[in-house]
């Protein structure tokens, strides 16, 4: 009889044990799937940010190298440093979440580097000037929704960045003001309504032409 106990004793020890493994194994599947798995708004946030932030640094060392106007070199120099430390904190939160940090540039950073690349002096500033003031006025709009209802810690990446990004369009604002405006494809320029041509070295928008 005492055997039987025992035995039954055994058993049921082994059938708590058993339980206790499971339920341990349950928790830990769920506590991954929630670090790992962050929702898909977060996955698209991140990665669209790390492709933008990559893009401002390419297109920033460009400017480095292209333009002379020292206002567009400094605001180039800031986008490459801001977007370098930033690029750096938001791939430790994608690998920390298992994500795959996304290489290379989007379409539109692709193409507008394209773009610069064929231009020089005031033609790339005006047109690096306008597409870094659209840029930032879209990034702030993303990064707005990012810290109202994404994660805790991209929401956190997001609340941090903000002030440093409307800090960017103040100074892309400023910067596309001091060297103007780029000529909209197909519009005549206004010294064509003239009867009379300009001299030769001279436009109707002056010497930066």
């Amino acid at each position: 009889m005492k055997l039987r106990s025992d035995l039954i004793v055994a058993i049921g020890t082994l059938a708590i044990l058993a339980g206790s493994t499971v339920s341990a194994q349950t928790r830990g599947t769920r506590s991954s799937q929630g670090t790992h798995q962050p929702a898909a708004s977060d996955k698209m946030f991140m990665t669209k940010a790390a492709m933008g932030g990559e893009a401002e640094v390419d297109l920033g060392t460009l400017a480095q190298l292209k333009t002379v106007d020292p206002k567009v070199k400094a605001f180039a120099e800031r986008m490459v440093n801001d977007h370098s430390k930033a690029n750096a904190e938001l791939r430790q939160i994608m690998t920390s979440k298992g994500l795959t940090v996304a290489g290379g540039l989007p379409k539109d950073a692709q193409a507008l580097k394209a773009r610069l690349e064929k231009l020089d002096g005031v033609n790339f500033d005006q047109t690096y000037a306008a597409a870094m003031v659209d840029d930032h006025v879209k990034d702030i709009k993303e990064f707005e929704m990012a810290a109202k209802s994404a994660d805790p810690d991209v929401k956190n990446f997001a609340e941090k960045a903000l002030p440093t990004l409307r800090d960017h369009l103040k100074m892309a604002q400023d910067m596309k003001a001091s060297v103007g405006v780029p000529r909209t494809a197909g519009r005549a320029p206004a010294a064509s309504t003239k009867s009379a041509a300009p001299k030769s070295g001279t436009s109707a928008r002056g010497a930066r032409y």
